[in-house]
């Protein structure tokens, strides 16, 4: 992900931070506690290793996800939000509300 410089609007910098398929589904699942790697990958299903392994590195160097990194073996990372992240997660948290409320109208519309 690039950041630009340069922005006509503050919309368009936070789009830049979580756009893409994977970047919200990674926040909400921080969202219910701190992860292993290992953990987010199973519960965020179709994304590859290497996929969730970038992903995090650009929510980290955007400030929305912190990497805790512990001694001993075999190494053991961490994966939580941090408080833009948080925040970050109460406007996926609306989305997803409107998701859901779109997804029961349009059930109850096909019948």
């Amino acid at each position: 992900m690039k950041i630009r410089t340069e922005y006509t609007c503050p919309l368009e910098l936070t789009h830049d931070i979580t756009k893409g398929k994977w970047k919200p589904m990674i926040l909400w699942q921080l969202g219910k506690g701190t992860h292993s790697l290992s953990v987010l990958k199973k519960e965020i299903r179709g994304i590859s290793q290497k996929m969730l392994i970038e992903q995090l590195k650009e929510l980290t160097l955007c400030g929305m996800v912190e990497k805790h990194s512990y001694d001993g073996y075999p190494l053991h990372v961490d994966y939580s939000l941090t408080r833009r992240g948080r925040k970050m997660l109460e406007a996926i948290e609306i989305m997803q509300s409107i998701g859901i409320e779109i997804m029961q109208e349009d059930a109850c519309t096909d019948t």
